[in-house]
């Protein structure tokens, strides 16, 4: 296992500068991570600096709340991918999620999935704020609108991801959808300890240190 190629080199604190973001990028390249992750305001930059690497420019939409209007989230999205996005991250709307009104969620992702076009479109559940009823739903709302992968967490909430979480995730959407682990993953071990259980994508900021270990 390259444990590397599963890891999305992220960086989404509101303070990022473009120099921060640059340095991502090249961490990026040299450990050939599977993408770099950031906020939609730093796509271009992206794009052009990872542009001629396999690393994938991943946009994160809706962030961190999910709480927006459908018609906001997939403008941000188009937007994204048009300057370069290969993956775009949505937080699906968690409140909606909880009111049991499903056709809202799942109208919401299938609007961003269709705004993402060829790009590849996870769905953020935020795992800690929800039942283990409330993330078997979203999964199956997030297939049944189009998405690629399912993911825990914003990491901006509560708490991050979980080995019964992605294991949860996983039987859920079945072995034909990504389940990506994100928030709160530091070391190896961690990493690990989320593939083992299904993840097919792990998110971090540590991932230098992870593969470093």
């Amino acid at each position: 296992m390259k444990l590397n190629q599963y890891i999305d080199h992220t960086i989404l604190k509101p303070a990022a500068t473009a120099a921060d973001v640059e340095a991502i990028c090249r961490e990026a390249v040299e450990y050939e991570f599977a993408s770099v992750c950031v906020n939609t305001c730093h796509v271009r930059l992206v794009s052009r600096l990872l542009s001629g690497s396999p690393v994938k420019t991943c946009v994160v939409v809706g962030f961190p709340l999910g709480a927006m209007a459908t018609e906001a989230k997939a403008f941000e999205a188009k937007h994204a991918v048009s300057n370069g996005a290969q993956e775009v991250d949505m937080v699906l709307n968690v409140g909606a999620l909880k009111e049991r009104n499903d056709s809202l969620v799942e109208q919401d992702i299938r609007a961003v999935k269709e705004a993402c076009g060829s790009a590849l479109l996870k769905v953020i559940l935020e795992t800690c704020l929800l039942s283990d009823e409330e993330k078997e739903r979203a999964c199956r709302l997030a297939v049944k609108a189009g998405a690629d992968f399912v993911k825990t967490s914003t990491g901006f909430s509560t708490g991050g991801a979980t080995a019964h979480d992605v294991a949860l995730m996983r039987k859920t959407v079945g072995p034909n959808v990504g389940v990506k682990a994100s928030g709160g993953i530091r070391t190896r071990e961690d990493a690990l300890s989320m593939i083992e259980a299904g993840a097919s994508r792990i998110g971090a900021s540590a991932s230098v240190q992870i593969v470093s270990e």
